[in-house]
């Protein structure tokens, strides 16, 4: 429950002030530390500059073999991770406990990623041999994300050691307690003190991290803020930039044959998680006329139907958002809309449990002007009624995220079309948008990222190529006007 920062494998109180964080279902308190003030940020950072040096010239398979090690340690401590996760930032237990099956997961494919993108490879060549090998970067600034406090930043910080890195981790002060269980992880792995720093906290914090003399910034979070930092390293090439920030995600419903199930995979795509997913969809995009009218009935009774409650009730499918302040923001975020002209057909509300708890909302924005186009990170969905398939397409495309969406239809000749001119990173046929798997690219265009997708492309930004020519011994060179 106690919490500060963490230096050469060892925890001790920061220097900046306490904060806490309490149950968004309960209400109780669990989590207590103090944050890093700017020195301990920079010894952090120097601690991770020293380790590099021998880390990164730790052999490959080594490396690995103590990434093998931290898989068996989560699996040991998966139960732990998962009530953590649920009661810091709420989502139900089941969810967690996917979400650190996915973090146990996650190892083996990126030593897989490694070896396939960032790997070693010799050919030979008419003086010896050409060569391909792939070196680190240096020290890299992580900044994890709420909504999976450990799978995002174990995307991440795993990808960055395999390839010889050493890092420095600042979780989100909305949900700070898993990065102790990964720490005692990595320790039971036997990763070298200083591999991984911790420093907890919030903007000032963060602030004082990207002051520092490092050599990336992989993040997860919100387009505000990975445009800020964007602009904070504007001059920067030397610094690697690795920034997920989410998306205003579509989802297209066009004239299946099973209406019901239709229903359920935009309910799931808009609602899970309770909405706090970077890929959940946003905007379900139907025809006009009776069929659209009846996935959208069908939705709103999915939507009204949903089970609700604390982490640890049974068979609830939707936890609160992660903070009252979350549930002020969505619901501040609805009221905009209706401002914009948009009809709730289900409104989004406050539920009388208070905390975190929300209602699902369904709002018609067809008839709406201007509305905002913006990620709200909750279970708020938008319908949009329109009159062909083209202008379908063009109502998905018609945002400046890319990250994620989808089509539901029969037809592959429409799937076909979707296929080539959706705009998004993942982009799915006949499933939930928040759907993604760790063995493929994470990430998309506009303001969903800086092209550096990651999961199993994680080991791109992670490692920079180096090419050699090698011969065994100097030998004379000739060339048309060169002196022999």
């Amino acid at each position: 429950m106690a919490g500060g920062v963490y230096i050469d494998g060892k925890w001790r109180a920061g220097g900046g002030a306490v904060f806490s964080k309490t149950c968004p279902a309960t209400g109780e308190l669990v989590w207590e530390g103090s944050s890093a003030d700017g020195r301990d940020v920079a010894e952090a950072v120097a601690s991770a500059r020293k380790a590099f040096a021998g880390w990164s010239r730790t052999p490959q398979a080594e490396r690995s073999a103590v990434m093998e090690r931290y898989t068996e340690e989560i699996g040991k401590r998966a139960g732990a991770i998962a009530e953590t996760i649920s009661r810091e930032m709420g989502k139900a237990l089941w969810d967690a406990e996917g979400e650190a099956a996915t973090m146990k997961a996650k190892i083996a494919v990126s030593i897989a990623a490694q070896k396939e993108r960032a790997g070693e490879k010799t050919e030979s060549a008419a003086f010896g041999s050409a060569r391909l090998t792939h070196r680190p970067h240096g020290v890299m600034a992580v900044f994890g994300p709420f909504n999976f406090p450990g799978h995002l930043p174990n995307g991440h910080i795993v990808p960055a050691l395999l390839a010889g890195n050493t890092c420095v981790f600042k979780p989100s002060e909305l949900a700070p307690g898993v990065a102790a269980l990964m720490a005692a992880c990595f320790e039971a792995a036997g990763l070298p003190p200083g591999c991984v720093n911790i420093v907890h906290g919030g903007r000032e914090t963060g602030g004082a991290l990207i002051d520092q003399d490092i050599n990336g910034l992989l993040f997860t979070g919100s387009a505000a803020t990975g445009v800020f930092f964007h602009r904070h390293f504007a001059g920067r090439p030397d610094v690697i930039l690795a920034l997920e920030m989410g998306g205003n995600n579509p989802l297209i419903i066009w004239e299946p044959a099973d209406v019901d199930a239709a229903a359920d995979i935009a309910a799931q795509s808009a609602f899970l998680t309770t909405g706090q997913r970077c890929s959940c969809a946003r905007r379900i995009i139907l025809p006009e006329g009776r069929f659209g009218g009846a996935v959208t009935e069908a939705i709103v009774a999915r939507a009204r139907g949903l089970k609700i409650g604390a982490w640890n009730e049974p068979g609830i499918f939707m936890g609160p958002l992660v903070s009252e302040r979350a549930r002020q923001q969505a619901i501040a975020f609805q009221n905009a809309i209706l401002g914009h002209g948009g009809k709730a057909l289900l409104p989004l509300s406050g539920m009388e449990r208070g905390g975190g708890f929300v209602s699902p909302g369904v709002v018609d924005v067809t008839g709406a002007e201007d509305v905002p186009d913006e990620e709200l990170f909750g279970p708020l969905m938008q319908i949009i009624r329109v009159g062909t398939f083209e202008e379908a397409i063009a109502r998905a495309n018609a945002t400046k995220y890319g990250l994620s969406g989808g089509l539901v239809c029969d037809e592959d000749a429409r799937w076909q079309t979707a296929y080539a001119e959706m705009r998004a990173g993942i982009l799915n046929r006949n499933r939930p948008t928040a759907g993604a798997s760790g063995a493929m690219p994470f990430g998309g265009p506009g303001l969903s990222g800086n092209f550096r997708p990651g999961a199993y492309y994680a080991a791109d930004y992670c490692a920079w190529p180096q090419a050699s020519q090698l011969a065994d011994k100097a030998a004379r060179l000739s060339a048309p006007g060169f002196p022999s």
